[in-house]
């Protein structure tokens, strides 16, 4: 089994010395076979036709409680999930996931059997894939497995792999003072207004980094629609925002007694919320269908979009209902 560290395709995970039968052996005789033998996983059993296609599996534990007079056919998973030499590496895991097997066969183009992804390699990758996108999320580029242990990098990389996100979100903070500029009128009207605004920007923000964090894995997890996914995540945002502006709404009025400033806060909140919760989805998923991944730059580009339309938000209500 290759441990190129650098590659990233199921090729380079395959173990070779795996478990193989054929679909008409008897279960009593498979297990005396396997004797003697040296294998990479032993998890599961291949079960493998005369020209060397993938028939069905059988997992070691299924084969122990089997019937012994059983036939491996008779037991075997049928048509099971597999996949290519050059699937990517996340992929390969995703179907561990999805379909509750410990190890992934794969099959050339002919679904002739190449070997197996075992066990300890989908941990491996599944740790690697979590630690990068943790990285990602938080504006670290060029992550490899040098430049995961960011400690010990010197100063100049971690400038370099830190920087490139971090200017955009310097872009975007500039935006979002703009914005607050064209509304120095509303700020000297009623300096009660400019109170909220760290409020509302950090629940926008919060909300934003939790609907991420779960986007940017779980997009390559599930087959949901994407439809589905954002009617859901948008209802979601709805029910936390309004959680939360029925707790805010009490606490404005009560510190400033001005039942319109606190329904525009608590409206304000509402809405940051659902637009959170939105924008956490939909960007992880557009970086995604361009061929990105979905990790690269949500964190810091996500969060100054949802920054910036809450402030919007935020002033065009209190220009309506305090102003």
């Amino acid at each position: 089994m290759s441990t190129n560290n650098h590659c990233e395709s199921a090729r380079c995970h395959i173990a070779v010395r795996v478990p193989a039968a054929k679909a008409n052996d008897m279960v009593n005789s498979v297990l005396p076979a396997l004797h003697g033998k040296t294998f990479d996983t032993t998890d599961t059993i291949y079960i493998l036709d005369d020209n060397e296609r993938l028939q069905g599996l059988v997992t070691l534990p299924h084969l122990l409680t089997a019937g012994r007079e059983l036939t491996l056919k008779e037991i075997m998973i049928t048509d099971p999930p597999a996949a290519g030499p050059e699937d990517d590496q996340e992929q390969v895991a995703s179907l561990a996931i999805r379909h509750g097997i410990t190890s992934v066969p794969v099959v050339d183009s002919e679904k002739r059997f190449l070997g197996a992804v075992p066990s300890n390699s989908i941990f491996q990758i599944l740790r690697r894939e979590h630690i990068e996108d943790m990285n990602r999320l938080v504006g670290i580029m060029n992550v490899n497995n040098k430049a995961i242990n960011a400690l010990e990098a010197s100063p100049v990389k971690r400038l370099k792999s830190r920087l490139p996100w971090l200017l955009i979100g310097l872009f975007g903070s500039m935006v979002a003072t703009f914005i607050v500029s064209r509304f120095e009128h509303v700020l000297e009207s009623r300096v009660s207004i400019a109170f909220f605004i760290p409020a509302i920007v950090y629940i926008a923000d919060a909300i934003g980094t939790q609907t991420e964090t779960v986007a940017v894995r779980g997009l390559s997890l599930t087959n949901t629609p994407i439809l589905k996914l954002i009617t859901g995540e948008f209802m979601t945002g709805l029910l936390i925002g309004l959680s939360l502006c029925l707790l805010i709404f009490p606490f404005a009025y009560m510190i400033f007694a001005d039942i319109n400033l606190a329904f525009a806060v608590a409206v304000a909140v509402l809405s940051a919320g659902t637009l959170a919760t939105t924008i956490g989805l939909i960007f992880p998923w557009l970086l995604s269908k361009v061929g990105m991944d979905p990790a690269f730059g949500s964190g810091p580009v996500a969060t100054i979009i949802q920054d910036v339309l809450s402030l919007l938000v935020y002033f065009f209500i209190v220009t309506i209902f305090v102003i």
